[in-house]
């Protein structure tokens, strides 16, 4: 028997052993390298096809933000013209009812519907005496001055001699109109006819919104 102070100082040992891991075999030949392609092929072909999904999943969900995202835009910068309306009568209450950029829009859909071309609506601040811009179907320019008033504010002179001044000179335009919903002063009337502009009250754009009267060109 060994000292009590060695007996303490011994060391237990354990031998734990641990089950080895087995390798896999690959078979040799033709069927070994069927074995080993199939391990690999596989795994790459799953991963090519997530990779496909995945990529059709974003350009789908990218091209449906970015429709959303052009119509969002159209809404702002172009706003909603209702439209074209048909008036009895003198009333025009339906044009009356419009914002002055929706009845300029409502005119150049009057002029694209009789067979106009390059119908542009340019009305704004600076527009020179030009709200829409059209090519009529004979193949001259012409300039239209919208004039959205109440059927007692009618269109004076100044407004026509505006016109009157950049149709031709600043435009290139070969005919020029003003339409408005109401009517016009005497001296807009004389002035008119000495510079061959063509004047569209109420009673005009009815017969051309309802095809009982011409078209500002004719």
């Amino acid at each position: 028997m060994g000292h009590p102070a060695r007996r303490k100082r011994q060391l237990v040992r354990f031998n734990v052993r641990f089950p080895r891991r087995r390798r896999m075999r690959i078979p040799r030949g033709p069927v070994g390298l069927f074995f080993l392609a199939a391990h690999l092929v596989i795994p790459v072909f799953y991963l090519m096809v997530a990779m496909a999904i995945g990529t059709v999943w974003l350009i789908v969900a990218g091209t449906q933000v970015t429709c959303w995202g052009v119509a969002d835009l159209i809404r702002l910068v172009r706003p909603s013209t209702p439209g074209l309306p048909q008036p009895t009568g003198n009333a025009l209450t339906d044009f009356q009812r419009m914002t002055p950029l929706q009845f300029e829009h409502a005119l150049a859909s009057l002029c694209q519907r009789d067979g106009c071309t390059s119908v542009r609506v340019v009305g704004g601040a600076g527009d020179l005496g030009a709200d829409v811009i059209a090519t009529t179907p004979d193949g001259r320019r012409i300039v239209i001055q919208a004039k959205r008033y109440a059927a007692a504010n009618r269109v004076g002179s100044p407004e026509v001699q505006k016109v009157g001044g950049t149709y031709y000179v600043v435009h290139g335009a070969h005919l020029a109109a003003v339409v408005t919903t109401s009517g016009f002063t005497q001296a807009a009337v004389q002035y008119a006819r000495q510079a061959g502009i063509r004047l569209y009250g109420a009673r005009e754009l009815a017969g051309w919104v309802s095809r009982t009267g011409p078209a500002p060109w004719h």
